[in-house]
């Protein structure tokens, strides 16, 4: 989330959100709203990403049981002295038994500051239509004038959130 500190005070978010703390009007140049999305939230995606796929497949995206580990040239590790590099995290990582400890979903992140600020570095960041336009970050915006959320759609448009009796 990246708002002011008074979107989440008092909330209970259960350890599972980035907060940073910004106020769009404090920001004319949109510098730093810039920098948090092209550094923190990148940083954050690719733990999500990590963690998503070590958790919907472990097998494939993750490294398996560490159990077998053995590390290998100091920059990976193999299952048994015969496997192929694996990638990922250990299922022990994911995974509390049958449950895992997180649960698997794309990283959304919500943005309290004017859509067309926003809508200039998507334009400006190759990296960041990649994440919106193809969802692995779904993005939200908080209007400030409005105090409505829109959520950016693949297509480039935003769409606004219905959060009233019966929403999802």
């Amino acid at each position: 989330i990246i708002g002011p500190r008074d979107l989440t005070k008092g909330l209970d978010l259960e350890g599972r959100v980035f907060l940073h703390s910004y106020d769009y009007r404090e920001d004319p140049s949109n510098r730093l709203l810039e920098v948090l999305l092209t550094a923190p939230q990148v940083v954050a995606q690719w733990i999500n990403m990590e963690h998503y796929f070590s958790t919907v497949d472990n097998d494939v995206y993750g490294s398996g049981s560490k159990i077998y580990h053995n590390v290998v040239g100091r920059f990976g590790i193999m299952s048994g002295p015969w496997s192929d590099l694996r990638l990922g995290l250990a299922w022990q990582t994911v995974m509390n038994g049958d449950v895992p400890y997180h649960e698997p979903m794309r990283l959304l992140t919500i943005v309290e500051a004017p859509r067309e600020r926003i809508e200039m570095l998507i334009a400006r960041h190759e990296l960041l239509q990649h994440f919106y336009h193809n969802e692995w970050v779904h993005l939200v915006a908080l209007e400030p004038d409005e105090g409505i959320l829109y959520r950016y759609r693949p297509t480039g448009e935003w769409a606004s959130i219905d959060h009233g009796p019966g929403s999802v």
